[in-house]
């Protein structure tokens, strides 16, 4: 075979596999016990799915997640502990209130500066800037990752959902307290304001310009 024959030939597989859909869903966790990994998940509110018979599995979904986790005897050699995710929320503040209040051990938030962490949530809510971290029995780490907004070239830019209605809802307050400044530009309340609401909360999830001067 030609090195031209062979190029091409890489070129179209690779062409090929990019258009299949490819979508994560479990991440596998080394635990040394699986009846304290399932007390913990399942204290935490995680809906645990349900698995074959005797195939030594336990799945557990966090709330509105596309990912589960696996856990159980000889699924991986991994060692206990070793893993780590982040998990996205679109309030940091309300999910660490309620690990807390779970009983869960879960850091203080921090965000970054161009000095280092500084302690508390992004005082704007910049996106992917806001962590707190907790662990499972066996020091599995998780990490909580405050994101509002997404970076355009991560997301499909023909796509805008919600995971949860509190996700909804919270974009929906960003809006309003955007259309706000948009009224007091205009000096007249604006009579396609739902227009205006859906064009902002679809351009703030994907990361395009936000439409604080647009008219219609």
């Amino acid at each position: 075979m030609s090195t031209t024959e062979t190029r091409t030939t890489k070129a179209t597989t690779t062409a090929t596999v990019t258009t299949v859909d490819m979508k994560l869903e479990v991440l596998v966790l080394p635990v040394s016990d699986v009846d304290r990994a399932t007390d913990f998940y399942a204290h935490l509110g995680w809906r645990q799915d349900a698995t074959p018979p005797d195939s030594g599995v336990v799945q557990f979904t966090p709330p509105r997640s596309a990912t589960s986790i696996h856990f159980g005897t000889d699924l991986t050699t991994a060692a206990p502990g070793s893993a780590a995710a982040f998990l996205i929320v679109s309030d940091i503040g309300a999910a660490h209130r309620q690990l807390a209040a779970a009983g869960t051990d879960v850091s203080d938030i921090v965000h970054y500066t161009a000095n280092g962490p500084v302690p508390g949530p992004d005082p704007d809510h910049s996106s992917y800037n806001s962590f707190a971290t907790f662990h499972d029995p066996d020091g599995n780490t998780w990490k909580l990752q405050e994101v509002t907004t997404r970076i355009a070239a991560r997301i499909d830019s023909g796509a805008t959902s919600f995971g949860t209605t509190a996700d909804h809802a919270t974009a929906l307050r960003r809006a309003e307290a955007a259309y706000g400044g948009h009224e007091q530009r205009t000096g007249r309340p604006d009579p396609n304001w739902p227009d205006w609401y859906a064009q902002y909360i679809a351009a703030e999830q994907r990361g395009a310009e936000l439409p604080n001067s647009i008219l219609f």
